[in-house]
């Protein structure tokens, strides 16, 4: 059936040679394509739904806007060279499919999982108080700012690790800034563009205060909260205290789920109230409530989002009463284990910490001001979409 669609050539036997490495056709309700070693097998209805053609497929926007009726199925398939397969269908329409693209959209389930850890979300390594040192990775400003590798190794380094440090940044209150729109734009908040962190007289936010900050994540309250912390140490404590502490709550959630795994089975579905009242730079007051698990997951199940704060855990607790004495024994148990593998370091000025605020908990030892040295953190948000698009186009070379 194959050798019908050869070329007639003197040298057909070359063309036979090469053609034999492609091969295509219909099981059932699949296309099988074979490639050398390798086998491959697509559903027929995925196939004409990713028809590439210009009929099917718009190449300025990248967009499908083809829709293709029920009941479509494959009535013939052919490799026409080495490099592509086509497919003529009941409804009279043809497609070709070039061999790299199936080959990268593989149903395998290694080629599935190589897609997730390497393109969509790459693979998180988790670390531990005694790694910490080796997993923080630290970059300097100008490398970052000026150069596209830099850039792109920066990202990759806070999405696998969740936190890196980067250093020698100017003594400029726009820095952050300049930092979150090298990548692509900030993320507002009702705390506004940028935020500062220094103990005020009258803060209405618990950070603004210069007593000891436990370790959390920001915003716990926003049902989609801000991705990514970048918080520059403009000025430093002169005092032995404004110490960083920061902890992985992936890795700390994984060893609460070995060493007692019904606790953690409570913190990854009994629901939490977390919210914020209050108001900032004089305007409007806010409200913000949202209820979710202190472990969260994505739809691969992977670790995606711990919430945890103190001062922003409501005291309504809207679950069912039975529920609330084991919530708090369970609680216990992953503090015990976080302050095990919680570690302490003093940012430098000039220093930007930057981590991923749904996975890396943050908090500072408390710390005295004087007249002439006011410790000063300004912070900013990004969103992980905003992140992770920009290290695709990098990644690519585009």
């Amino acid at each position: 059936m194959f050798a019908r669609f050869l070329p007639r050539s003197p040298h057909a036997e070359i063309y036979t040679q090469i053609r034999s490495l492609l091969t295509a056709s219909i099981e059932s309700q699949y296309v099988r394509v074979n490639h050398d070693e390798k086998s491959m097998k697509f559903p027929q209805i995925w196939l004409r739904d990713n028809c590439c053609c210009p009929e099917c497929f718009h190449e300025g926007t990248q967009s499908r806007i083809y829709k293709f009726k029920v009941g479509v199925r494959a009535e013939r398939v052919q490799a026409l060279d080495d490099k592509s397969v086509q497919i003529e269908w009941n409804d009279r329409h043809t497609s070709v499919y070039n061999l790299k693209w199936l080959g990268e959209r593989d149903f395998s389930p290694e080629n599935r999982q190589k897609y997730i850890d390497e393109f969509y979300r790459l693979k998180h390594v988790f670390w531990g108080k005694e790694d910490f040192k080796k997993e923080c990775k630290e970059f300097e400003f100008d490398e970052v700012m000026g150069t596209n590798e830099g850039l792109r190794k920066w990202m990759e380094a806070l999405a696998i690790y969740g936190v890196a440090l980067i250093n020698n940044s100017p003594k400029e209150k726009t820095t952050a800034r300049r930092l979150a729109d090298r990548v692509g734009f900030i993320r507002k908040t009702h705390y506004g563009e940028e935020f500062s962190v220094m103990s005020k007289p009258d803060a209405k936010n618990y950070a603004y205060l210069s007593a000891p900050l436990p370790l959390h994540t920001d915003l716990p309250y926003y049902e989609y909260k801000p991705g990514l912390n970048l918080l520059h140490c403009f000025t430093q404590s002169e005092s032995s205290g404004g110490q960083s502490l920061t902890a992985d709550a992936f890795y700390v959630a994984e060893r609460l789920k070995q060493k007692d795994p019904k606790s953690y089975e409570i913190l990854t579905k009994v629901p939490v109230d977390w919210n914020d009242i209050g108001s900032e730079g004089g305007g409007e007051g806010f409200h913000s409530i949202y209820r979710s698990p202190m472990i969260n997951f994505d739809a691969d199940g992977r670790y995606n989002r711990i919430n945890l704060s103190i001062p922003q855990r409501d005291s309504h607790f809207t679950v069912k009463l039975e529920e609330v004495i084991p919530w708090y024994e369970a609680y216990w148990k992953l503090i015990e284990i976080l302050k095990e593998e919680t570690t302490t370091f003093k940012l430098k000025e000039g220093q930007l910490l930057t981590f991923n605020n749904l996975r890396v908990l943050h908090g500072r030892t408390g710390y005295d001001d004087n007249e002439t040295n006011v410790r000063h953190i300004i912070g900013v948000y990004l969103d992980w979409d905003i992140v992770y698009a920009r290290w695709r186009v990098l990644k690519s070379g585009k």
